[in-house]
């Protein structure tokens, strides 16, 4: 009798015991699922850029001048783009993380979703649009030709008056094709970014590049010896190949929202964004 009582003493107990144990255990799952709903209850943003196209888009080391952590590195990245990409952001009531990818690679992480939105000075091409929707632009500017100072071509006035120069753009850019319209030049191959276009012309391997009004007053504030020329008669090209949109996945929901957002920056402001990018770059010199 007493040992029976004994066993039943003993049930009794390790029932409350699991009983506790399965209250512990839902309390806790309870408490997580919670804390992962407030986690994800401010969706994040993963925006594309290359981080290396001032003052569009460049690295740096710090979080300076309002720049945004690199996912995945410890260097930051900031520029006008970066300045576009944190209205969006805070419009759309996401966290914006920056996800730092090759121009080649720029539209591929687009289409598998690794990214939601490509902000990189990209412009709204025909044959891109085909591929990708974009936004309404949110920059439009001219084509320029950058050079040395002290080069043989600093003081050329037509995209005539570089005959046997070293001439290249970036790859996959607007800017390689309308070199074809320059007479009698030496058509390089394409550069990987602006980065190696600025090496390649103040080691005298090329003589000039074919870049964007902001990235030339960008390059000749901060490499001493660069200026850039406006050519009189100019490049021919299509609003397409000189203004810059938002990259959006075929049929993202995002496009209206974002373009009512674009539609809130003011073109003064947006001028004021661009002339602080400029100011803020790395240095070069």
């Amino acid at each position: 009798m007493k040992k029976n009582l004994m066993l039943l003493i003993l049930a009794m107990v390790m029932v409350l015991a699991l009983a506790a144990c399965g209250s512990g255990n839902d309390k806790n799952e309870g408490s997580q699922q919670d804390s992962e709903s407030s986690s994800d209850s401010k969706g994040v943003l993963r925006v594309g850029m290359e981080a290396a196209y001032a003052p569009f888009n460049w690295s740096q080391k710090d979080d300076s001048n309002g720049a945004v952590p690199i996912k995945d590195s410890k260097e930051y990245a900031a520029g006008y783009d970066v300045e576009i990409a944190k209205r969006i952001a805070e419009g759309l009531g996401m966290e914006l993380e920056i996800v730092k990818t090759d121009w080649d690679g720029l539209i591929p992480s687009l289409q598998s979703g690794a990214i939601d939105l490509v902000i990189a000075g990209m412009s709204p091409t025909p044959e891109r649009m085909e591929v990708i929707d974009f936004t309404d632009n949110y920059y439009t500017s001219d084509f320029v030709i950058v050079v040395k100072k002290d080069g043989p071509y600093a003081n050329a006035k037509s995209i005539h008056d570089f005959k046997g120069a070293k001439v290249t753009a970036q790859q996959g850019t607007t800017h390689y094709k309308v070199i074809d319209q320059m007479t009698g030049v030496q058509k390089q191959v394409p550069a990987n970014d602006f980065g190696q276009m600025r090496i390649q012309l103040s080691s005298g391997a090329i003589d000039a590049y074919i870049s964007e009004r902001p990235e030339g007053m960008s390059a000749a504030a901060a490499i001493k010896n660069f200026t850039y020329i406006v050519p009189e008669d100019g490049f021919e090209a299509d609003e397409s190949d000189t203004a810059i949109a938002v990259g959006l996945k075929k049929g993202s929901d995002l496009k209206d929202k974002i373009n009512e957002i674009l539609a809130g920056i003011s073109e003064e402001e947006r001028q004021q964004i661009m002339e602080d990018a400029i100011k803020n770059q790395p240095s070069q010199q």
